[in-house]
């Protein structure tokens, strides 16, 4: 199997194409990487900026290119010796007018070629007006109101002779076994000659087989019919300028009469329109998360799976396509039977394996299951491990006290969590928790085994889902894990502990889990249970709970668990040590679409955790400078606190490197309040998506501008302090860079991030980059050498991010002359020593004589800077020093970051590393033998009691 040196994910959408990512390949090969990965770019949504909203699976998204700029892009990238990672998206596609296969089950219904596309549940119990239809909460307001208004309509398409209603740009089918209600209603003297032939017409559109007849056969016949005798209305329509007249006369007059002429006709239909605010309530389709217009598609029947997946292997197969990237596999129903099924798949298209990841995010201590047929993860985990390092443990009861003496808040986060995740179940995905306990009902009604009702099983089973400790569970037939057992356990007894009501019924929860491998109602109930805890965890903690809790923001990432302050170096080597021996070839991220913050943003923030008293004293000076700015609502600040708060932990993060002129100023105003607004509906305090507190919501744009005025007295206070934290997070910033460029897995980069980036969470991190600068930047680099170097670190230079992209340069072509070290070496934690030791992370990767040692500081925020550069003052190290084992000690290195020969001290028998000595030119070091190739260019040899 293939495994990429190293990825670069592009974000592709309309202003950057298949056409726009040939062009950067050059540069990209330049850089040193070894694959472009790439958004989804299968056709999405008109106007789609992201790809994740596919509405045809069987087709390139033409908004990116055509075909031929396509295999352009695949070409290219052979010419360079790259290859190409894949997105795709098996979990959900987007749904509307754009999408073919649900356009015909709104058609249809369930007598739809595809309705065992989409995961609907036809008959949901407790909801007898939903049987056999699907709900469409698009409406603005209630049904009533909306259609006595006129905004719902019919109009006919005489060019595909169908009829449809219209609702703002929303465009729906009707069913053509409905059609009678219309063309019955032409008086005779409008039909003219031709009204026996609209007879015939009603007649056999209204013999249509009806949509509860499911079988293939009918289903075929009813697609057949109604195809043909929408062309035969077609035919009468350009043969007959009268009937076409009398038919817009008819549907005018529809409109016109309004709810009694419109409503029996659109109760007719397969889908049931409602206001948006039903969806919590009744949806009946599965959704990605609470999304309504991403619907969840059954891959797990084999027909589908065979459709969607048709174009992905056919790239596959002709080489066009290197690896893939899952999405969500957590909401399949089945994602181990998944991923097998994608092995066999692939393996029967090209012959082999390919490399292939998942979008799964991990609890602390959590694997991905054995026997996933994946490479491995997309590398939440660690971005979240390497942030962790330069977070200092020693600092959190500073931090702790800084917010809460700020906010007037305690820290408990799983509190919180838990308050969250009961409020997604209330409100956003109420529905599928109805769902679940009907089902559960049925369960314990079997036979009469159990007296549970149903408000006592959705209590209880609402509680085991809020207690959840991980995303999901993956019990699947004939099988439940060690893991997948303790992870139920610990649910069920936290929530029986909390609960003070009947044990009864959460024992019983436990026992349906169990048996569920060996039970097919059971199992049945678990596979929609499994689906549902993980959207109630990301929506409770991703876009929730983090917006709320806001003790270090830094922390606050996906896959992250904001109360773990901090990561040892010990936990950091055992981490890494872990991954090579169980996932060698996993992705390292540190910067994603779907990261709250870029890397560069955290590893500004983390230096908070280094300073909690200045911080505070900070904190609560800026608070008193900009109290005139604040308003008061209903008695309340606004901004809150706890919004405050978070606004100045944001404007640390995202502050320009450079003097931001005017207009700068300007972008920023406009990127923190979008930022702000965004931030607070999702923690829904003050305001929210569904019911948005204008005017708290202007008092906080307001404050932003006011505290961002230059004229203003918070700038003059900030910007000193701002310096200083980003000097170190730049330290932070090529540390955690070094260490994911060398640690065990395949390292990416986030578009644009090879320079620093300062951006937030979606969209902010999706705006244009600008490669021409990096192109620039890169061609100035030159063939590295110590004085060099050093001119990068300068004041005024390092700013511009040249220091991040050489580290990044150099250390994926250390990567490219040394494949089999990288993608399978040993990994060897390095001891340190003397008065710095614990600000310091060091090991090695060694294949036989082949051997790179990284070496990274962390926690530098007390170390003075040397004076004009980002480097450390000289003697900032004093006496700490990096212990070689005897495997490491024999060999002469050099610093490929500096091209300097490196050499070593002994001391009681042992072979150091000096750490003011290698990192006296260069922030971080990356050693290799110095007998390789070009070794000694531009170097100075360093003797060992120099």
């Amino acid at each position: 199997m293939r495994v990429p040196r190293a990825t670069y994910r592009l974000q592709l959408n309309r202003d950057f194409t298949f056409s726009d990512a040939a062009a950067l390949v050059p540069y990209l090969a330049e850089l040193g990487v070894g694959d472009v990965y790439a958004s989804p770019y299968l056709k999405a949504r008109p106007g789609s900026t992201h790809g994740y909203d596919v509405v045809d699976p069987t087709s390139l998204n033409p908004e990116l290119g055509s075909e031929d700029d396509f295999r352009r892009l695949v070409r290219v990238l052979r010419d360079h010796g790259m290859g190409q990672l894949l997105d795709i998206v098996p979990n959900h596609m987007g749904v509307g007018p754009d999408n073919a296969f649900w356009y015909d089950v709104l058609e249809n219904g369930p007598a739809s070629t595809y309705a065992s596309f989409f995961d609907i549940d036809w008959s949901p119990a407790g909801k007898r007006g939903l049987r056999g239809k699907v709900l469409l909460p698009i409406l603005g307001d209630h049904y009533r109101a909306t259609l006595e208004r006129g905004e719902i309509g019919l109009v006919f398409d005489a060019e595909k002779g169908a009829f449809i209603v219209t609702y703002y740009e929303h465009r729906l089918p009707i069913d053509p076994r409905t059609y009678p209600m219309i063309l019955e209603g032409l008086p005779p003297s409008e039909a003219g000659e031709h009204r026996g032939e609209i007879g015939r017409l009603a007649t056999a559109f209204g013999d249509l087989p009806g949509r509860g007849a499911k079988d293939e056969q009918s289903v075929a016949i009813r697609a057949r019919d109604a195809a043909s005798l929408k062309s035969g209305l077609v035919d009468l329509c350009a043969r007959s300028p009268e009937v076409a007249r009398a038919l817009e006369e008819r549907v005018r007059w529809l409109n016109e009469e309004g709810f009694e002429a419109l409503h029996p006709m659109l109760a007719a239909q397969a889908y049931r329109l409602a206001h948006w605010r039903v969806a919590g309530d009744d949806i009946n389709y599965r959704r990605f998360f609470a999304v309504n217009d991403l619907a969840g598609v059954r891959v797990e029947d084999e027909n589908v799976f065979a459709a969607t997946h048709r174009l992905v292997l056919r790239l596959i197969e002709e080489g066009a396509v290197d690896g893939l990237r899952i999405d969500h596999p957590d909401g399949l129903r089945d994602p181990t039977a998944y991923l097998g099924r994608l092995r066999d798949a692939i393996v029967g298209a090209a012959g082999g394996p390919v490399y292939t990841l998942v979008e799964k995010i991990l609890a602390r201590g959590e694997d991905p299951p054995e026997d996933w047929s994946v490479s491995g993860t997309t590398g939440y985990d660690f971005t979240n491990l390497v942030n962790g390092l330069f977070v200092d443990p020693d600092g959190e009861a500073g931090i702790s006290e800084a917010y809460r003496s700020f906010v007037g808040a305690s820290n408990d986060f799983p509190g919180l969590l838990l308050g969250c995740k009961r409020k997604v179940m209330r409100e956003a995905l109420a529905s599928e928790l109805n769902g679940l306990s009907y089902r559960l009902l049925a369960i314990a009604e079997h036979g009469r085994s159990y007296d549970f009702g149903f408000e006592t099983l959705r209590r209880a089973l609402s509680e085991v889902v809020a207690h959840f400790p991980v995303y999901r569970t993956y019990i699947g037939p004939g099988h439940i894990s060690g893991a997948d057992r303790e992870q139920l356990d610990v649910a069920v007894r936290e929530a029986k502990a909390g609960s003070g009501g009947d044990p009864g019924v959460f024992e019983f929860i436990g026992d349906v889990m169990l048996r569920a491998p060996r039970d097919a109602a059971a199992l049945d109930f678990v596979y929609r249970f499994q689906q549902y805890t993980g959207p109630v965890m990301a929506k409770g903690m991703e876009d929730q709970a983090f917006y709320v809790y806001n003790r270090l923001v830094s922390l606050n990432e996906v896959g992250g668990e904001p109360e773990h302050f901090g990561v040892s170096v010990p936990e950091f080597h055992r981490r890494n040590a872990e991954r090579l021996a169980r996932w060698p070839h996993a992705m390292l991220s540190t910067s994603t679409h779907d990261t709250k913050r870029s890397e560069d943003v955290r590893a500004r923030i983390d230096v908070l955790s280094e300073i909690p008293e200045e911080w505070r004293e900070a904190t609560d000076h800026w608070r008193e400078l900009n109290a005139p700015l604040r308003r008061e609502l209903d008695g309340e600040p606004a901004p809150s606190p706890n919004d405050e708060y978070l606004l100045y932990q944001t404007l640390l993060g995202v502050w320009p490197l450079d003097e931001p002129d005017g207009a700068m100023l300007e972008e920023l105003r406009g990127r923190t309040k979008a930022y702000m607004e965004k931030a607070m509906r999702e923690a829904q305090v003050s305001t929210s998506w569904t019911d948005p507190n204008e005017g708290y919501e202007e008092a906080v744009a307001g404050f932003v501008d006011g505290i961002l005025s230059p004229d203003g007295t918070f700038l003059p206070a900030f910007l000193p302090f701002q310096r200083g934290v980003a000097r170190t997070g730049a330290l932070n910033g090529l540390g955690q860079t070094l260490l994911k460029m060398t640690s065990p897995g395949v390292p990416d980069v986030y578009q644009g991030n090879e320079i620093w980036d300062l951006s937030l969470v979606d969209p902010d991190n999706r705006r244009p980059v600008d490669f021409g600068r990096r192109e620039k930047l890169l061609a100035t680099l030159g063939t590295p050498n110590a004085s060099r170097v050093s001119t990068l670190l300068e004041d005024g230079v390092w700013q511009d991010g040249r220091p991040k992209l050489h580290l990044i340069q150099k250390a994926l072509e250390t990567r490219r002359k040394s494949p089999e070290l990288f993608a399978g070496g040993e990994y060897v934690a390095l001891e340190t020593s003397g008065v710095r030791k614990e600000n310091l992370v060091a090991f090695a990767r060694k294949h036989g004589e082949d051997v790179a040692i990284t070496i990274a500081p962390r926690l530098c925020a007390k170390m003075t800077p040397a004076e004009g550069s980002l480097l450390p003052a000289r003697g900032a190290w004093q006496n700490t020093s990096i212990l070689l084992p005897d495997e490491l000690a024999g060999a002469a290195y050099r610093n490929v970051l500096t091209g300097e020969a490196v050499t070593t001290h002994e001391h009681n028998g042992s072979l150091f590393l000096d750490a003011g000595r290698v990192l006296r030119d260069f922030p971080v070091a990356l050693l290799v033998p110095r007998g390789e190739a070009g070794a000694g260019q531009n170097s100075v040899l360093e003797s060992a009691h120099d």
